[in-house]
């Protein structure tokens, strides 16, 4: 079965695989391993359509490592805001000036997880993608494809490693990883599999059982905690104050509005101009934007009609809009 499955998945690949700017064709030349790994950290945790222009003009700004590597944090992670967890960011820079600082990229999975930000699947994708390398990365759509074509309820991931390994032939380990990632993304989906479309399907167990959606076993998620939290809108001239988070912790290094600590407890404050509700990965903030006076900390004077160049991350985006949106609602009732 093994044998068959793969020739089923790579021709698969080689007749559908998608265009995309960090990919090269099957069996052509390897691809840049910079965009491999520039496009591997942009990918956790977001969607492809999401990344697409924001990879693109990432890479018409530092077209190589050694560009990216001498650009300030500031830039870099303004030109990140919005694509979320922004931890990323901050390991992006300095991964990039260690692999300057060496004069070229590791091509081992193994010297590739010593790097900062690279764990176990952005080591291996990167490796086998644009080395060659006989590893396989095994994300969330692969640990689903590989599950359901054995029928295991609860994979454990050393053993999706090893099957993986079975199924893809020696010297196309960049092809095999893509092919399954697109199969997991488009066809194997965690909901409603288009199993009539899979190039797996007369081998897979999942599908024989009559309910591929039965594996792997999906557990229960744990309700996330809420939190709140105050951003001061102080406007004056045209222009609003802007800070600069601390460079660790939760959106560490953006840009921000001023405001207090994210406390268990709701603030209650007579100047509130509106609320917003952002879902980070392990709680919940509800945050009040409120109508400040004098600056608070150490920041400086945005232009208003200039604040999409602020790379604001989409939390204080998103309460930018709700203070602009009560000044013009203010202006109009006057």
């Amino acid at each position: 079965m093994t044998a068959n499955a793969g020739t089923a998945l790579l021709q698969h690949y080689v007749d559908n695989s998608r265009e995309l700017p960090w990919r090269a064709r099957s069996g052509g030349p390897p691809p840049d391993p910079y965009r491999v790994w520039l496009s591997e950290i942009m990918l956790q945790q977001t969607t492809v359509a999401a990344v697409l222009p924001r990879f693109e003009r990432f890479v018409a700004r530092w077209p190589t490592i050694e560009a990216l590597a001498s650009a300030s944090d500031e830039d870099v992670l303004s030109e990140w805001a919005g694509l979320g967890y922004y931890a990323r960011a901050r390991n992006l820079i300095a991964c990039a000036r260690e692999i300057a600082g060496r004069g070229c990229f590791p091509t081992s999975a193994g010297e590739l997880r010593q790097l900062p930000g690279i764990g176990d699947y952005t080591a291996a994708a990167v490796a086998a993608i644009a080395f060659g390398e006989h590893v396989f990365p095994v994300d969330t759509n692969i640990r689903r494809v590989i599950a359901r074509l054995h029928a295991i309820r609860q994979p454990q991931r050393a053993e999706i490693e090893a099957l993986t390994l079975e199924l893809a032939a020696d010297g196309r380990a960049g092809d095999f990883a893509q092919a399954l990632m697109d199969v997991g993304q488009g066809i194997c989906r965690p909901k409603r599999p288009r199993c009539g479309e899979c190039p797996l399907r007369v081998h897979c167990a999942g599908f024989a059982s009559g309910e591929p959606e039965a594996f792997p076993e999906v557990l229960p998620k744990r309700e996330r905690a809420l939190k709140h939290g105050i951003a001061y809108w102080i406007e004056r001239d045209g222009q609003v104050w802007l800070v600069r988070r601390p460079s660790k912790g939760l959106l560490g290094g953006m840009s921000a509005l001023p405001g207090s600590d994210w406390a268990e407890a709701p603030h209650l404050h007579p100047q509130r101009l509106g609320s917003i509700r952002h879902v980070f990965t392990h709680f919940a903030l509800d945050l009040d934007i409120v109508r400040g006076g004098e600056p608070i900390g150490e920041g400086w004077w945005h232009p208003l009609d200039a604040l999409a160049e602020a790379g604001l991350p989409t939390l204080y985006r998103r309460a930018a809009e709700v203070a602009l949106a009560a000044s013009a609602d203010a202006r109009a009732a006057a």
